[in-house]
């Protein structure tokens, strides 16, 4: 074989080498734009927020991965835990643990019941990371500012202020003054934070609602008749939360009170059981993309 034989073969094959190259390329950028990114909204709800612990825990089961996600008062605890780095084990520990004097303490004000100012070393406690600049999953914070009746949601900064201020239960926790604005639980204004987690750039938004009222319990104090008139008004914003989420899960946590956090187990198995009954909706979400993937390759 000649010396100009051996260039043609030489060049047939770089050219081989190289069009493979580019295939792959080709094919990696498809999929990275044809793979959805999953992004969870979770709402508020006291001890019953435990349920979220439960839902992650199934997603992580099936190998869904949670890419961001947004929180509501005790929605953002679980949120920023996880969005922060906390395994599903190390959160169901605290959870067992936590009680009201961890995060609460009783005071008088014309402005609230309770200060919820000792949440901020307990939250150092549980959080990986204190900066959303540091989570390691995309992370948005809703809370309410009091004057102007607007949503205010954190996606920068400080993490464990607008968390501290999405929990503030108006008529049960003082407001918290932050950033020049008096704020307040983040589910006046959205129940479940759908619209804060698909603007992070969720394709698929799952949305986790704990419903509160229970008919055949009647309100026994002042907290329970607060909890259960901010569960009604926000009834009627349900249908604007609901359409930007692609699935909903609903554990059944109404027959668990606000602060029965000693039933920690229960609360979360719920979470696991309504996950696992959402799981098909969830999967025919995912399968589209899923056989979009296959084609390509």
């Amino acid at each position: 074989m000649n010396i100009g034989e051996w260039k043609d073969r030489l060049r047939w094959a770089v050219e081989r080498v190289g069009g493979f190259a580019r295939r792959q390329v080709r094919r990696a950028k498809l999929r990275r734009r044809t793979a959805p990114r999953v992004g969870l909204a979770l709402g508020g709800g006291f001890a019953r927020g435990l349920a979220h612990i439960g839902v992650i825990k199934v997603l992580e089961e099936n190998q869904i991965p949670v890419h961001c996600l947004a929180g509501t008062s005790v929605g953002s605890i679980i949120a920023g835990a996880y969005a922060s780095g906390a395994s599903v084990e190390e959160m169901s520990a605290v959870a067992r643990k936590v009680r009201w004097k961890d995060f609460a303490s009783w005071t008088l004000s014309t402005m609230g019941l309770a200060s919820n100012k000792r949440m901020e070393a307990f939250l150092k406690r549980i959080f990986r990371s204190l900066r959303f600049e540091d989570m390691k999953r995309p992370l948005a914070v809703v809370t309410t500012d009091l004057r102007t009746g607007q949503p205010v949601v954190f996606t920068s900064g400080e993490l464990v202020p607008a968390v501290r201020a999405s929990c503030a239960y108006p008529g049960l926790f003082l407001p918290v003054a932050y950033q020049g604005a008096w704020l307040t639980d983040g589910g006046l204004v959205a129940a479940v934070p759908s619209k804060a987690v698909k603007d992070l750039g969720a394709d698929i938004v799952i949305g986790v609602s704990l419903e509160s009222i229970n008919p055949k319990i009647e309100p026994q104090n002042v907290m329970e008749v607060l909890s259960r008139s901010l569960s009604i008004a926000q009834r009627t914003a349900e249908p604007v939360w609901r359409a930007h989420a692609d699935a909903v899960v609903e554990p059944v946590v109404n027959g668990y009170g606000w602060d029965e956090f000693e039933r920690a187990d229960e609360i979360i198995a719920s979470g696991e059981k309504a996950m696992r009954e959402a799981l098909p909706q969830v999967m025919r979400l995912l399968e589209p993309r899923r056989a979009g993937r296959a084609v390509a390759r």
